[in-house]
């Protein structure tokens, strides 16, 4: 662990890289920070000349890949760095300069054991991307196959665990010594889940499990596609996977030379993401356009499976039902059920808090997306979330980050598109298929099943602590005497007794008697 003077000073020296491109004058002047954080930040940049409009992008991409990753995470946070630093964040690339070949060689040959001629007949050195945390390398298999290698960059997990390291300690501190709008922000949770995403990220063989397992999943969407992987040439630091010949989204103009129907891909992208985070509860998190591909035949299909999230069932329920409440305009649903979740503190009136959804859901409704300012929408609903004293929900961040992503892709691609129609009847069927009467007797079934299962367990536990009589015969039956407690001599009446035996004693000695 890291003394605090070791946290102070790479904090100090991250704020002089930020204070550069002007992206402490938030912090500064923001009357929430506690003081000694706005000392810091003076320290930071004294001496610099600060830019009139900051760049917050810039400076983290200086920063390095933990920096990278995490000004990522807090695009989709305008409550916590506000609306225009949150715009300037999405433009945030997530890309380097490559490693030298020589390291990814040998980090390939270490993770998987052999050399790199027995395992790819071709391998090119140049790589056609170099991202953060990893780069990926086009490749043919010794068996003929067209595969793209993805590598972790030397020496990733150890910066990565430094960053981190000081980010808890800040975090921590921040708690301790802010107010209750910090506390109710929860930074060291929110840090206690970027690590954890981060950690998920770092192993690549488990990225491949979560492509496998998507992939399964997204079966029933034909329009939607999740390449191959190659185990054999898959490791922690290593993922080898099928090469796909297809246009990004972020193109366009090649989209349309192509022949594609930008307003259908889109549809095939809401509809995925829609079956993805609602009925399966496991959903891709990072679906920008450089992670999306148009295939020849039509079909999309996604890459980059390293950050993924999961909800579970009860909470996916809610999820559907407040989509479907905003678009219906059914605030008081929405309401309640923000209540049942326990994400409204229950001192709060439910129908006020229905009365403050209305005030951001009304404007918006029945707009195409084009109309719909995304970062007011938010701010409205971040406002709301302070007015009423709501904790920060870190299990939704990363679907909150995924929507504000996909919507923006769906939109780049059809600018009329209006994502809550697209939902609404996919909504519509999903909540009747789990709240109507036929799902609610089978969750009753599936429970009674779930305690006739425990039943052999429960009686097996019951023999134990109670067992039966074994062979011996029967006891006879005693006699029930009525035992009354002795009375406690005194100690003079001890004394006595003893002092009589001995004058006996010595009488019986004397005379002889």
């Amino acid at each position: 662990m890291s003394s605090s003077l070791t946290h102070l000073l790479r904090i100090l020296r991250w704020g002089r890289t930020l204070a550069r491109y002007g992206a402490l004058q938030g912090v500064e002047r923001d009357p929430l920070t506690p003081p000694f954080a706005r000392r810091i930040v003076r320290l930071a940049r004294f001496g610099l000349s600060q830019p009139a409009k900051p760049d917050y992008a810039a400076a983290l991409q200086q920063l390095g890949p933990a920096a990278i990753k995490f000004g990522q995470a807090l695009a989709t946070r305008p409550d916590l760095v506000g609306e225009e630093a949150a715009h300037n964040l999405f433009a945030l690339q997530d890309s380097l300069p490559p490693a030298p070949f020589p390291l990814i060689r040998k980090a390939i040959e270490q993770a998987l054991e052999a050399p790199l001629e027995s395992l790819f007949s071709e391998f090119d050195e140049t790589p056609v991307g170099a991202a953060s945390i990893a780069q990926v390398h086009r490749a043919v298999t010794t068996e003929g196959r067209q595969v793209a290698v993805k590598v972790l960059r030397p020496g990733i997990e150890e910066t990565f665990a430094e960053a981190l390291e000081t980010y808890e300690w800040a975090a921590a501190h921040l708690e301790a010594h802010a107010g209750d709008e910090i506390r109710r922000l929860r930074p060291k949770t929110v840090i206690a889940h970027f690590r954890q995403w981060t950690r998920r990220e770092l192993d690549l063989q488990r990225e491949a499990a979560s492509a496998s397992e998507l992939k399964e999943n997204m079966v029933a969407e034909a329009g939607f596609y999740v390449p191959e992987i190659d185990w054999r040439r898959t490791a922690r630091r290593v993922l080898t996977l099928e090469w796909l010949d297809g246009i990004k989204l972020s193109k366009r103009d090649q989209l349309l030379d192509a022949g594609h129907d930008p307003r259908a891909l889109a549809n095939i992208l809401v509809k995925a993401f829609l079956r993805q985070a609602v009925i399966d509860g496991f959903f891709h998190a990072d679906l920008h356009q450089g992670n999306l591909f148009a295939l020849p035949d039509g079909r999309l299909a996604a890459i980059d499976f390293g950050i993924m999230g999961r909800i579970d069932r009860r909470a996916r329920r809610w999820l559907a039902e407040i989509l479907y409440g905003l678009i219906t305009g059914d605030y008081g649903r929405v309401a309640d059920i923000h209540f049942e979740a326990q994400y409204v503190p229950p001192h709060h009136n439910a129908e006020e808090f229905a009365t403050a959804l209305r005030a951001v859901g009304e404007p918006i409704r029945g707009l195409p997306v084009k109309d719909i300012s995304v970062g007011r929408m938010l701010e409205g609903l971040f406002s709301i979330t302070r007015d009423f004293d709501m904790p920060t929900q870190p299990h939704l961040l990363l679907l909150q980050k995924t929507m504000v992503m996909e919507e923006g892709v769906a939109t780049f691609l059809d600018p009329d598109i209006n994502m809550w129609e697209s939902a609404e009847p996919f909504l519509r069927e999903w909540i009747r298929t789990e709240l109507g009467p036929e799902a609610a007797i089978a969750d009753r079934l599936l429970e009674w099943k779930r305690s006739l299962e425990k039943l052999p367990s429960l009686i097996d536990r019951i023999d134990h602590y109670f067992p039966a009589p074994g062979g011996a015969p029967p006891e006879l039956p005693e006699v029930n005497v009525d035992v009354k407690q002795l009375p406690r001599p005194a100690w003079r009446d001890v004394a006595v007794a003893v002092l009589g035996a001995a004058a006996g004693a010595a009488a019986l000695y004397l005379f002889g008697v």
